[in-house]
């Protein structure tokens, strides 16, 4: 026996050498570096980064632990920027393959397999694959863990119930590795190409790389930079937070939505979109490629296939929500600063614009009406007048916001704060793992955080906003910090050492901790860890914030996609600056794209002193922005109009009566973008992306497709250069026409003078400007007409605060036409809302022979003539548009 035991013994241990053996191969072979002929067929602009990790000085030795290949850049990258990466993916690096892929009602589905671990733990070695043909134009790829849930963004997106009958993509599949390759099908275009790079599915990295049809990108929110993004090694990071608008740094917002022009100056254009809320990097090479890498949750993806710009955002909008139709009066002049100190004060700068006849609507206040920077209290004291400041204005037909953070003080007396008090007895704020309130500190000193996750958590906010509007009957809301932004790292007392606060891998986010001057992230909300919901927190805030009144009005600082659904955007705490007035251009049209077209940066600026010409020529470019405020923070000089000489007031008055002049035509392109999903504010490329010139224009913008507006943007000029795409283009003052064949002009820009031009082949509804709305004032269309004398426009009309007048039939609808020197109104729905809508005076751009006679409704009407801006202006008693 005693043999036997040692023979079997000496088998065991034979068989142990054997798999340790193969192990060991293995594992040499996993850790041998690749091979120098292998690395250097890999050029540098296809170079994916294999150690992406901030402030690591990669050496040849961690490269290579990674299996991966080292070799120096040729060049060294910008500042800021991580540049051609030194380490990085060789061919055949280890990935998932396609073992398995069966067709479905909707598409197919296939099981992933990977053999070999990665660098990063947890990996997930087994995936389930999903793809949704939903649309001809929509295709979703589901990739997730077939054996375990996992986090994924509760927001409510359609779901296709029949597979597309005629997809304008095709689909194929790489089986090793495994990739998923999209094309247009009418032109064979590939839009997306996951075979470039290696998949990683860890539970806290994923990585999904892709190349690009073109380096024209544009999206990815929210960050300052300019409107078409740099694909030279740019990063850009989501994960919101509170930090003034500053390039290469993750700012306010995520938005995991890129939208890209094709090649060729074909005028076709996809989008992508990927559902994920997690820490992220966005990473662009000139390959051109991209690459996402986020830590939490799965990959969803959305391809949209356009094939014109509008037409993809309309798409993505058809997922995540169609913008709401906001408040007529929305439109207006909004006045804030932060440091009026009392509401005397307050109500001195608004009897000051009434008294100079400057138009304003909408009047504001900052945290400083606060009694000692309480939510839902007014200042006892400095603001004891505050209730009849907002009567004095409602009786002038001007409203009032204020301002709300999320964080609720935490150490007022039991029973003398009802907001916390109530908040604890009903559990509406985010705890710690274990159950305690997680307190943080903010301006009322230590602070809890309600968790908008949680229904509950609605109801109380309704239940406060309704007690303190019952005090200050308040129109709209303001709503700050809610990113949430806090003072301290994580709370008060830290936060514990897991993997959700120090993941394996953090992405190049401010500060370098997920916990950066927010919660921590293993804080506990109702839906998820806020790891998982962080970015969601100001959508969230924003439609618990939506349930008073009727069309409610709310601006919020932090936004996520379908933020548009719930509030506007302002762009953030930037400067008084000219390059400030140059990048919210950017940023406005980039909020258009995503969803969010009532949007605008602080006039004028808003940290450090204002110049009274910067001022002047903000004040006529956010004439412009589709939500116009001036606000500027304490401890500045007053920058509203009033403040500065009579040539500037002046100047800045009109800037701001000409937009006023064109609330319905404004009105109507909000109605378009609540409808449809067109944008507002509009890049020229969207109106011709057949030319590739307007593809990097974003000191130029157009609202809706037909009024061009070109801003001065320098100090000390009395002159801007425009880009004119082809075509014919009028003067909106004057009429007169210019012709180009698609090119820059110089253009007169007096202080006073902001330039505007009508495409031809527009008719737009204006209207005579008061100081502020006034919705029975008559009208006056401007037509611009094409050579062959034709033209078109429309107008929208309801009584600009209900929200449901769509679904009541409760509006009116007109389209006005031009042909062969006959203008006509066609109401495609009526309702009495257009009775009150009347046309005292018409304008046409490009008569070219002065008529002998002009009739309105078979009478004649008195006209004037002027040849030389080719005008004609007819007058008549004022007539219903019906």
């Amino acid at each position: 026996p005693s043999c036997s035991a040692t023979t079997a013994l000496i088998s065991l241990g034979f068989l142990l050498l054997l798999v340790c053996g193969l192990w060991l191969l293995v594992t040499i072979f996993w850790l041998q570096a690749p091979s120098n002929s292998a690395c250097g067929v890999v050029p540098e602009a296809w170079r994916f980064d294999c150690y992406p990790e901030r402030g690591v000085v990669v050496t040849r030795e961690l490269c290579e632990a990674r299996n991966c290949c080292f070799i120096p850049a040729s060049s060294f990258s910008a500042p800021g920027r991580n540049g051609v990466p030194w380490c990085f993916y060789p061919p055949g690096f280890p990935s998932y393959s396609l073992v398995s892929v069966k067709a479905t009602e909707l598409g197919q589905t296939g099981t992933l397999v990977k053999t070999v671990k990665t660098y990063y733990p947890k990996d997930i070695l087994t995936l389930h694959l999903e793809l949704l043909y939903e649309t001809d134009h929509r295709l979703r790829v589901r990739i997730t863990d077939p054996s375990e849930s996992r986090f994924e963004v509760p927001i409510a997106v359609p779901k296709a119930t029949e597979k597309a009958s005629s997809p304008a993509y095709s689909v194929e599949l790489s089986n090793e590795p495994f990739g998923i390759i999209v094309k247009r099908t009418s032109t064979g275009a590939v839009l997306l190409n996951t075979t470039v790079a290696p998949l990683f599915y860890c539970d806290q990295f994923l990585q999904l790389s892709s190349s690009l049809s073109s380096q024209y990108i544009y999206g990815l929110g929210e960050h300052r930079s300019s409107f078409l993004h740099d694909i030279h090694w740019n990063t850009l990071t989501m994960w919101a937070r509170d930090v003034p608008p500053t390039e290469l740094t993750n700012l306010y917002g995520a938005h995991p939505f890129y939208l890209a022009m094709e090649e060729g100056g074909t005028g076709t254009a996809h989008g992508f979109f990927l559902l994920n809320s997690n820490a992220m990097d966005v990473a662009l090479q000139p390959g051109p490629a991209i690459t996402w890498r986020t830590i939490g949750g799965i990959l969803d993806f959305y391809v949209f296939l356009g094939p014109d710009p509008a037409s993809v955002i309309g798409q993505y909008l058809e997922v995540v929500g169609y913008p709401t139709m906001p408040v007529y009066w929305a439109l207006g002049y909004h006045l804030c600063r932060w440091g009026y100190g009392s509401s005397n004060a307050t109500w001195d700068v608004v009897k000051n614009m009434r008294n100079y006849g400057i138009p304003q609507d909408v009047q504001w206040n900052d945290i400083d009406y606060m009694d000692r920077s309480l939510d839902f209290t007014f200042d006892p004291a400095t603001f004891s007048t505050l209730p009849d400041m907002v009567k004095d204005l409602h009786s002038h037909g001007q409203r009032y916001v204020m301002m709300l953070d999320p964080g609720i003080s935490s150490i007022q007396p039991e029973g003398e704060y009802w907001p916390y008090d109530e908040g604890l007895r009903r559990g509406v704020f985010i705890n710690h793992t274990d159950g305690s309130t997680l307190i943080g500190k903010v301006w009322p000193g230590l602070t809890a955080f309600p968790d908008f996750s949680d229904d509950v958590t609605h109801e109380w906010w309704y239940d406060n906003l309704k007690r303190f509007h019952d005090k200050v009957p308040f129109d709209g809301l303001w709503i700050d910090m809610n990113e949430p932004s806090s003072f301290v790292d994580g709370s008060t007392v830290g936060c514990p050492d897991t993997e959700l606060e120090n993941p394996p891998y953090t992405p190049g986010i401010l500060g370098g901790l997920l916990r950066a001057k927010t919660l921590c992230a293993s804080a506990v909300q109702k839906t998820s860890s806020h790891y998982n919901m962080h970015s969601l927190y100001g959508l969230l805030e924003a439609k618990a914030s939506r349930m008073l009144g009727k069309r409610a009005f709310v601006i919020s600082r932090s936004t996520f996609p379908s933020q548009g659904q719930y509030s506007g955007h302002w762009l953030g705490d930037n400067r008084s600056h000219w390059k400030d007035m140059y990048t919210s251009i950017a940023g406005m049209l980039t909020f258009n794209l995503l969803g969010v077209p009532l949007v605008g940066a602080d006039v004028c600026g808003f940290s450090e002193q204002t110049e009274e010409e910067l001022c002047v020529r903000w004040t006529q470019l956010g004439a412009f922005y589709p939500f116009t405020r001036n606000h500027n923070a304490i401890d500045q000089k007053p920058q509203d109009p009033p403040a500065f000489s009579p040539l500037a007031r002046s100047a800045m008055k009109q800037s701001l009566l000409l937009r006023y002049s064109l609330f319905p035509l404004l009105y109507t392109l909000f109605h378009r973008a609540h409808t449809h999903g067109h944008t507002v504010a509009r890049p020229l490329l969207f109106e011709f992306p057949k030319d590739v010139r307007t593809y990097g224009i974003d000191r130029q913008f157009l609202w809706g497709k037909s009024l061009m507006v070109t801003p001065v943007l320098d100090p000390g000029v009395d002159f801007v250069v425009g880009y004119f795409p082809q075509g014919l283009w009028y003067d909106y003052y004057t009429g007169d026409s210019i012709r180009s064949k698609g090119e820059e002009l110089r253009l007169k820009a007096p202080l006073e003078h902001i330039n505007l031009h009508l495409r031809e082949g527009a008719v737009i509804p204006t209207q005579v400007n008061r100081q502020t709305i006034d919705r029975q004032v008559p009208l006056h269309l401007v037509s611009s007409l094409s050579e062959d004398g034709s033209a078109g426009g429309e107008l929208f009309w309801d009584d600009g605060e209900t929200s449901d007048t769509l679904e009541t039939d409760q509006y009116a609808h007109i389209v006005f036409t031009v042909v062969k020197n006959t203008m006509t109104s066609e109401v495609l729905h009526d309702h009495v809302e257009a009775s009150y809508i009347t046309v005292e005076t018409a304008s046409f751009y490009g008569v070219k022979v002065e008529p002998t006679r002009v009739t309105v409704n078979s009478q004649d009407a008195a006209f004037t003539y002027r040849a030389n801006q080719v005008r004609l202006g007819v007058r008549s008693q004022r007539l219903s548009v019906l």
